[in-house]
């Protein structure tokens, strides 16, 4: 990593004592991997560690903690040790660099983000215990740091995805700079530093703008309430060569407290869930973080109905099936079980998919009279007198807010309708209870030949 920049005051006083912080040396914030790769749940993990690294000591050679603790304090609800285990391998994989200069000096240390881990399980009844170190070059560093930026590990935990937790510690870094601006960096640094991969050695930068940046700018926009990021792009005739962001404070507004039991957690038994479906690690850990919770939750639940299912045939991709599943919106969709095998997973023949099946037109046909009905409950919604808005955002609350993703529920409570993520929640449920009844196969082909649906 490089640190050619002028130290720095710390950017916020201590906290209360009531707010779980970290101070994270700046050197660590923008890590890029020279080896390895970083995960958004390893980042969570590491941010816990040096939590509780800061609070038992700089002179401490050994740090060690209850695991449930850890688990708590980095948000996830799972026991699952293994996963937690290749997280922590994963960090003990990945090579960082720290560069330092000083009068006369220059310094450049190449090391592992994390030492030596150990786990014991002490039986039944006794507490499963953590035990870590980080190495020696770095480690006064990393746990009483002289250039720091506070990270509150409540509101980091809310990020879905890796680029937007890095993202978020970049913001609040900045937050207080003079210029807002944080620092400028090549496109393939980025990149890097935004995936936490090592292995990225070219970048086609209209896709990481539009997969990556403008994903996790959306993500911090939606979930943190102290400030957004705007991007700034700096070219080479019409080619982005660096880009830099613009911290953009917002309105002070403080999050609920730490214990809120809405907060937003890492669901490690539903990751766990994906994976054994046949998703990769990556690919199940990237769905939970770009995906509302429910929606994931509701498409399993139908992917395992469907396996089960003895009437129809096996299912040659559990996998592919849920990710087109999801896709398509079969989640509580009635009779959706009987879908056939999913076009992205039936075998090419002469390079074209096979055309899809007459139930998967109607299921798509379905998909789009839904978000037709949503868009009209909207427009009814807004033609209502205050009295009964008033009335539908109590019932919204009373039966649905319990059940949607924190974040979502979170948004709700601050802007109401007015929620970019909050609104499509609320106006789906508001159709589902103005007209319940489930539409005939007769009112969804009338609806597609009304709208020109391609394929009627």
């Amino acid at each position: 990593m490089e640190d050619g920049e002028v130290p720095r005051q710390p950017l916020k006083p201590p906290p209360a004592p009531d707010e779980q912080s970290v101070a994270k040396a700046n050197e660590a914030i923008a890590i890029r991997p020279k080896r390895g790769r970083l995960t958004l749940l390893s980042r969570r993990i590491y941010n816990a560690l040096l939590y509780h690294s800061q609070r038992q000591g700089v002179d401490e050679p050994v740090y060690k903690l209850a695991l449930s603790e850890l688990i708590g304090d980095a948000r996830f609800n799972s026991n699952n040790t293994e996963l937690l285990k290749s997280h922590l391998r994963d960090m003990q994989a990945t090579t960082i660099e720290w560069s330092t200069s000083g009068t006369g000096l220059k310094r450049w240390v190449s090391s592992q983000l994390l030492g030596t881990v150990t786990i014991e399980e002490q039986g039944r009844g006794r507490p499963c215990t953590i035990t870590w170190r980080y190495p020696e070059e770095i480690r006064e560093r990393l746990v009483k740091p002289h250039q720091y930026t506070r990270v509150l590990l409540e509101i980091s935990g809310q990020m879905r995805s890796y680029p937007a937790a890095v993202l978020y510690e970049i913001g609040a870094r900045y937050l207080s700079s003079p210029s807002r601006l944080s620092m400028r960096e090549d496109v393939l640094w980025w990149a890097a530093v935004l995936t936490g991969r090592s292995d990225i050695t070219e970048v086609d930068y209209r896709f990481l703008k539009r997969d990556v940046i403008s994903k996790a700018l959306a993500e911090i926009d939606a979930l943190c309430e102290d400030f957004s990021l705007e991007l700034i792009e700096h070219k080479q005739g019409r080619r982005v060569e660096e880009i830099q962001f613009r911290v953009l404070p917002k309105l002070q507004q403080r999050l609920g407290a730490a214990d809120d039991p809405s907060r937003n957690v890492f669901d490690l038994e539903l990751v766990g869930k994906l994976i054994a479906l046949g998703l990769k690690q990556d690919e199940a850990q990237d769905l939970y973080a770009t995906t509302d919770e429910g929606q994931l939750r509701g498409t399993l639940e139908h992917v395992e109905q469907r396996l089960r299912s003895q009437a129809l045939p096996e299912l040659k991709s559990p996998a592919a099936y849920f990710k087109d599943a999801l896709k398509k919106g079969y989640a509580g969709v009635k009779g959706a079980i009987e879908v056939s095998e999913p076009a992205s997973a039936l075998t090419l023949t002469r390079g074209r998919a096979a055309a899809p099946s007459g139930e998967d037109r109607m299921h798509r046909i379905r998909e789009l009279w839904e978000n037709d009905r949503m868009q009209k409950a909207k427009a009814l919604y807004l033609e209502m007198p205050e009295t009964m808005q008033a009335e539908m955002r109590s019932r919204f609350e009373a039966e649905r807010l319990a059940q949607i993703a924190a974040p979502i529920a979170r948004a709700w409570r601050r802007d109401g309708p007015a929620s970019r993520i909050a609104a499509t929640t609320f106006h789906r449920w508001l159709a589902q209870v103005t007209w319940p009844e489930e539409p005939s196969d007769r009112v969804l082909l009338d609806f597609a030949l009304a709208q020109g649906v391609a394929g009627m």
